[in-house]
């Protein structure tokens, strides 16, 4: 899902005399061999434009609210349904993906409930940073070749890049309004280049999704209302990494071990029969963030956790929410064993934290143990959405 921190570059051409420069169909040719030698898998080009379909889904998700709390998306809806209220001098928009596909099926470990599952995408290194160095590379040799104005964006910016890849031919918005490419299945990591070049634009992809549902039936919280429409207020991703207050009770079971975003519906899509491990060493995963220990996590206190996240994505959410999430793993992982950890940071500083070791607690101590423990945490706790959840067993 989109964010909120922009990655962006603009760089100035030289101003090229016409002769020198190429014709459109040879740097566009040059261009996808220079993005292929910097390490994308796929590039696309598309005029600036959103259709009038993606463009009218992303206010009916608005309307419904279904953005959450990410105030974000919401601000000045027309910067992303029409590229050019962002930056009125763009005339093509290049996109471009990086493969970050797993060497293994990233649903195995959600029956190690012992261990945490973390998304794919935040295994390895931030991708912000790997892909928007390389796209500032890409932009500055277009702008050497061709004498240009450029503007650089990696997922964070007001820029709609699943429609924009779309309609660049990369892939094609599937019923979980995530981008599936028959080359590369679920993993691709979008970027995008705006330039005041007019290049030729590329075919937009067909949808291939025809009668599948793979993807919407495997959801564990039923985050789809319908196909291609999402409720990101129930999507596990959101849960556990936008959503800053204590997890809503109806979704903790359903979260089981899943500690930083989800990758089911991703996973489930049959056109992963294609996909391939990504060959960026630097987002694959870190053999401490395949399955790690909940016991371990649970004993990070704030420099230990900013020292196994540094260049992670997991370091933006903080110690904080991400205890929260971990608890809320101990909690659904029926290990008598982690009792201590849970027991431990029931006297967190955080309140959040705290609040989710109470329902850890619900669920790992019997019912005569959790009334005792529960009667003990009231005489001292303070803060009133703490106290509710010691008062509300399970």
């Amino acid at each position: 899902m989109a964010g909120r921190r922009a990655g962006v570059a603009h760089l100035c051409g030289s101003g090229l005399l016409s002769a020198d420069r190429p014709t459109p169909e040879t740097l566009k040719a040059a261009l996808a061999a220079e993005a292929q030698r910097l390490g994308f898998d796929v590039i696309g080009l598309t005029a600036p434009v959103v259709s009038a379909e993606r463009a009218a889904a992303f206010e009916r998700f608005l309307a419904a609210g279904q953005h959450g709390d990410m105030d974000w998306l919401a601000r000045e809806p027309s910067r992303r349904t029409d590229p050019t209220t962002l930056w009125s001098e763009v005339r093509s928009i290049i996109m471009l993906g990086v493969n970050y596909g797993p060497d293994e099926d990233p649903r195995a470990v959600l029956s190690q409930r012992s261990n945490a599952a973390i998304s794919v995408y935040a295994r390895g290194d931030d991708y912000h940073d790997i892909i928007k160095k390389n796209l500032k590379t890409l932009a500055r040799w277009l702008v050497a070749q061709a004498g240009c104005d450029v503007k650089v964006f990696v997922d964070t910016a007001a820029v709609m890049e699943k429609p924009l890849a779309e309609a660049a031919g990369l892939g094609w918005q599937g019923k979980h309004t995530n981008l599936v490419s028959s080359g590369f299945g679920s993993w691709l990591f979008l970027g995008a280049i705006y330039t005041t070049l007019d290049l030729p634009p590329d075919a937009p992809e067909l949808d291939h999704c025809g009668s599948c549902r793979a993807c919407l039936d495997s959801c564990p919280t039923a985050a789809f209302p319908a196909p291609y429409s999402l409720d990101a207020r129930r999507c596990i991703s959101y849960l556990t990494i936008e959503n800053k207050g204590p997890i809503p009770r109806e979704f903790r079971k359903a979260m089981g071990n899943r500690i930083y975003g989800c990758d089911d519906c991703l996973a489930a899509c049959p056109w992963n029969k294609f996909a391939q491990a990504g060959r960026e060493a630097k987002l694959a995963a870190r053999d401490a963030l395949r399955a790690p220990s909940l016991a371990e996590l649970a004993a990070l206190d704030d420099a230990a956790f900013r020292a196994l996240f540094a260049k992670s994505p997991i370091k933006r959410i903080g110690r904080d929410r991400f205890l929260r999430n971990v608890l809320i793993a101990i909690g659904n992982s029926g290990d008598v064993a982690l009792t201590p950890s849970a027991e431990r940071l029931a006297t967190d500083p955080s309140p959040l934290v705290r609040g989710a070791a109470a329902w850890a607690l619900a669920w790992l101590l019997d019912e005569a143990a959790y009334a005792r423990r529960a009667e003990a945490a009231l005489t001292s706790e303070a803060d009133e959405s703490v106290r509710a959840e010691w008062q509300v067993r399970c």
